[in-house]
């Protein structure tokens, strides 16, 4: 009842899923420079022109209409029915004998190059079903495979209205996957009703639903996730660590999920590539941080929204260098792709940590059947899935002359502090030193940025320290990492500290349910620092969660020598602090274990397919 269609939308920069959005609405998105428009500006403007007028007649922007099927997918009411309505008059025209429809915008063909391709390129190019090897070049139009679709539940009753209109009653995606994380912790009477009706909406069209309470849509998505493929997700950081995500809106989901395809004007890439070795008191979250500081040293990136530059934006973040990465330190660097409005990320990994990844996450859907998830037919043909791959374990490479729109290099031999985003913008990162002796009110743990490592890495600072001066929030991503960080009584230092322990998922993240206080400064793990996000008037900054354990017990924000004697003090046996779930090496998961080796299954294989 509260959809809205059409109108139109002008920014200097849009956010490629909220620009998704837009065209799947029937809007008209548009991105030009707005300097010279003020709210109550009475404008004209000209679509095949691409020019905007003022009052007096005058030109005060210019745009180009992308993609070209703009005009089409507005007098359709956006772009999922010109998409079918398009599909069907084809197919008649087709079955009548008579000749291609001449009435539609066709897409631009995409340049011709000799060139190799990258690695999203390849990613997009097996989901079309090209030749091996081959790759779909920017400003293509194409409508790759979606093997894997997620939900979540702010947007889940959306996308079931979606699937209603389009009348879908059984998913042809491989694997559609509905959670519950950003109303877990404190849900609204409308809240609970979703809770209740949505899981069985999901499941009987052959959806896997999680429960309240299992954690973050992205945690449990990426360990669902078949190497090498496309998929999307209603969330911006709804981003495949080993293989490429497409976010989109409630529309763009329901579609991709009932038609097991999406729409895709392939984006230009941009690659970063790592170089040099690490230094003492460097953590993941600070290179992540380094993508942004090294654009804004060479001015592919500007802070101010003003004529802002961003040459992540609408691009594709493939990024090198750290082939030796767990899939869970990996996802870091895509997640965080979104802040950047990058469209997708794809980061280069050796197959060996793919397939320590797979191998637990085997034992972990086959946990889930035996625990009653549905659909366990979903999940056991993603099972065998998973094993066909093990069995012959490849992942596509980019090819070395593959072009890129830019190319970034990044020496960890230069990064020999901590690097944050400072209030309240994610794209303003600084040195730790520039930031020195500002106090810290509240610290979150927390969001899908995290993994268990972090936890135990925060536990280890706080270790001793007993009550803190801060108001600290721990939020785990996942009740797994949650049970394993009470079985290691971290939760006891927790505790002891003052924490406030919320149920695995988004919490104070999206700053929808409970909220830091007005005013206050935070220092924050999670994804997002914008204005008014995380409490009203606070000043957030994000930074890694071993830095945010340091802020915690000073109440402050550190000298560089202050953290590095904690953190070398503190964190020294590294192996043991960033230990990842794997859950076939876990007593607690034995029986699933045992069922997978045994090579029986809950659900008879005529039942899989």
């Amino acid at each position: 009842p509260n959809k809205r269609t059409g109108g139109v939308v002008i920014g200097t920069k849009i956010a490629p899923i909220f620009f998704n959005t837009a065209e799947d609405s029937g809007a008209f998105p548009i991105q030009c420079d707005v300097s010279k428009m003020k709210t109550g500006d009475v404008i004209t403007i000209k679509p095949f022109e691409g020019k905007v007028l003022n009052e007096a007649g005058e030109v005060i922007a210019t745009f180009e209409l992308s993609p070209v099927t703009m005009p089409d997918e507005v007098r359709a009411g956006g772009r999922i029915p010109l998409i079918i309505g398009r599909g069907l008059t084809t197919n008649a025209r087709k079955a009548l004998g008579l000749a291609e429809p001449d009435m539609f915008i066709t897409a631009t063909p995409a340049v011709v190059s000799n060139k190799g391709f990258t690695l999203a390129q390849k990613m997009v190019g097996r989901a079309c079903g090209l030749p091996e090897g081959k790759g779909v070049r920017p400003g293509t139009y194409c409508e790759p495979k979606a093997t894997t679709v997620g939900s979540q539940d702010t947007t889940g009753g959306m996308t079931r209205d979606e699937l209603k209109e389009l009348a879908c009653l059984g998913f042809s995606s491989d694997l559609v996957m509905q959670s519950f994380c950003h109303t877990a912790a404190y849900p609204k009477p409308v809240d609970i009703k979703l809770q209740h009706t949505l899981p069985e909406f999901m499941s009987s069209r052959g959806g896997v639903s999680l429960r309240p309470g299992d954690g973050v849509i992205h945690s449990w998505l990426n360990r669902m996730i078949l190497p090498d493929t496309v998929g999307t997700g209603g969330d911006s950081h709804t981003r495949f660590p080993i293989g490429i995500s497409f976010p989109a809106g409630s529309g763009l989901v329901a579609f991709a999920a009932a038609t097991g395809a999406m729409p895709l004007d392939m984006p230009e890439s941009v690659l970063v590539r790592f170089k040099g070795a690490m230094q003492p008191g460097i953590t993941l979250r600070d290179l992540v941080n380094a993508i942004p500081y090294a654009a804004i040293q060479e001015g592919t990136l500007t802070v101010g929204k003003q004529g802002k530059k961003n040459v992540f934006n609408g691009r594709i973040l493939e990024i090198e260098g750290l082939p030796d990465l767990k899939v869970e330190q990996a996802f870091e660097f895509a997640d965080a792709s979104a802040e950047r409005s990058a469209n997708g990320c794809t980061v280069l990994l050796n197959k060996e940590p793919v397939i320590e990844f797979l191998n637990s996450n085997i034992v972990l859907m086959q946990n889930m059947i035996e625990n009653g998830y549905q659909d366990a037919r979903t999940l056991q043909r993603r099972i065998e899935n998973m094993q066909a791959w093990l069995a012959k374990p490849e992942l596509l490479k980019p090819d070395a002359d593959a072009e890129y729109a830019h190319v970034i290099e990044i020496d960890l031999n230069e990064i020999k502090e901590p690097l944050v985003a400072c209030p309240n913008d994610p794209d303003d990162i600084k040195p730790l030193s520039a930031v020195v002796g500002d106090k810290i009110d509240e610290v979150f743990i927390g969001s899908c940025m995290t993994n268990i490592g972090h936890y135990r890495a925060a536990a280890k600072v706080l270790d001793g320290a007993g009550g803190i001066p801060t108001r600290l929030w721990i939020a785990p991503p996942t009740r797994m990492d949650e049970a394993q960080l009470r079985d290691e009584g971290v939760y006891s230092t927790f505790g002891i500290a003052g924490a406030r322990t919320e149920v695995p998922g988004c919490s104070l993240c999206m700053g929808n349910q409970a909220r830091v206080a007005d005013k206050a400064t935070v220092f924050s793990t999670s994804t997002r620092n914008f204005d008014n996000r995380m409490g009203k008037d606070a000043r957030v900054y994000l930074g890694s969660a071993e830095l945010a354990a340091v802020c915690a017990k000073l109440g402050r924000m550190p000298t560089h020598a202050e953290y590095l004697e904690t953190v070398g003090n503190k964190l020294a046996n590294t192996a043991e602090i960033y230990k990842y779930l794997n859950f076939n090496q876990m007593t607690e998961y034995k029986a699933a274990l045992d069922t997978l080796s045994n090579g029986k299954k809950v659900i008879p294989i005529t039942e899989a397919v």
